[in-house]
């Protein structure tokens, strides 16, 4: 059973999203939170599988939230209006594992949740990518871009693995471009984490593109 909070401050939205999960047999709302500072506590308290993250929340925003949950080890998948603000960008340093427009269809907000919380994280290549390539694209140039040398600590394979993942693949689909095992593919891409010390495959992409890979 996948145990979700979904935080969101607008009531309305956040009564539809909890209607959605909660046709899944599969999946449980353990709680809801209608701002960023309650949507951090409710977590840390009930350590959700999943937390669903909107990005403008009152008292605390749901970028900070993001840090601060992604460090103590819970996945996120944040909400956006995809207007490709300043705040998206943010949840991408942050650890986000992935992103969701508002309007998500109910299917792909199941199976969003599920993905992320087998630790896959959310590439979508409708979403993630192009918000990976806005980001390239617009972010202040005095802020640091991953250094190729950092690809040393990978092995060939490595290598091969984290081009896939700046393509948005998924594990299934890593493993059948690279002709291994969908295991092996989640091995390598929990190495390639822990090796480049990222949080996310969100992240993880970020770095592919930025060193020339993906």
């Amino acid at each position: 059973m996948v145990r979700v909070v979904v935080a969101e401050d607008q009531a309305a939205v956040r009564a539809g999203l909890v209607m959605i999960l909660e046709t899944d047999p599969g999946i449980t709302v353990v709680a809801e939170a209608a701002d960023g500072q309650e949507a951090v506590d409710t977590c840390l308290r009930l350590r959700p599988d999943v937390a669903l993250m909107d990005v403008r929340m009152p008292r605390r925003d749901g970028i900070s939230a993001t840090q601060e949950l992604a460090a103590a080890g819970i996945d996120v998948l944040v909400l956006t209006t995809f207007d490709l603000d300043e705040y998206v960008f943010g949840a991408l340093r942050a650890g986000a594992a992935g992103f969701l427009l508002k309007d998500v269809e109910a299917a792909d907000l199941l199976k969003a949740v599920h993905t992320v919380a087998r630790g896959e994280g959310m590439i979508a290549p409708a979403v993630t990518r192009r918000l990976i390539n806005e980001f390239a694209a617009t972010r202040p140039r005095e802020q640091e871009k991953a250094d190729p040398a950092i690809l040393e600590r990978l092995t060939p394979r490595e290598r091969e693995v984290l081009a896939c993942i700046g393509e948005g693949l998924s594990n299934q689909q890593i493993a059948r471009r690279l002709y291994i095992t969908e295991t092996t593919a989640k091995t390598h891409v929990s190495r390639i984490l822990t090796k480049l010390d990222l949080r996310s495959r969100v992240q993880a992409a970020i770095v592919a593109r930025e060193v020339g890979l993906g």
